[in-house]
């Protein structure tokens, strides 16, 4: 049985496997494929729709415990459909 989390856009309760895991590193918040980065992670429907409800809430601080203004560019380019390139 798939375990549910709770995504941080619209606060609904989802099976983990239909949910993108998200964790902040160096102040930018990456989504985590694998589930296997350290530290904590947040969970968010893949829709720019919640992507914007966890923004406008500012749930992305709050759920990952950073006290900083984390940089949520790289995830809403990925939700948006837009490649990415790595420099």
């Amino acid at each position: 049985m798939d375990p549910v989390r709770t995504c941080i856009g619209c606060r609904s309760r989802a099976p983990r496997s239909s949910l993108l895991r998200v964790v902040a590193r160096d102040s930018r918040v990456v989504v985590d494929d694998t589930a296997s980065l350290p530290g904590r992670g947040a969970w968010l429907h893949p829709t720019i729709e919640c992507y914007r409800q966890a923004t406008k809430r500012r749930a992305f601080g709050r759920a990952l415990r950073v006290t900083a203004a984390v940089d949520t560019q790289l995830l809403e380019n990925r939700l948006n459909g837009e490649v990415i390139t790595h420099e």
